[in-house]
């Protein structure tokens, strides 16, 4: 699982079939400290309410493929869910 922020949208023209009416959002990676990781990657919303700003939790490869209905649609990203927050631990045990 990634985690990564919603900074745009893809708008389309003509959509593979099994793809018409899944928005497609343009995520930026994020570290594990919410810090900008790498380049942004093009996403299918198979939640379809993530939106700019929002971070979101995505899978990447075959994973993305199953996300959708129906399976295997030819997607390299796909969001799977919205983050409201995030809680690391610091490591210094109790």
């Amino acid at each position: 699982m990634l985690i990564g922020r919603v900074i745009g949208e893809v708008v389309t023209c003509v959509a593979y079939e099994g793809l018409t009416g899944v928005p497609f959002l343009l995520v930026q990676p994020l570290d594990k400290e919410g810090n900008d990781k790498g380049t942004a990657v093009v996403a299918a919303d198979s939640t379809r309410m993530a939106g700019p700003g929002e971070k979101v939790y995505y899978e990447g490869g075959r994973e993305a493929a199953l996300t959708l209905d129906p399976w295997f649609v030819p997607i390299d990203h796909a969001i799977v869910g919205i983050i409201d927050d995030v809680h690391l631990d610091d490591g210094g045990g109790s």
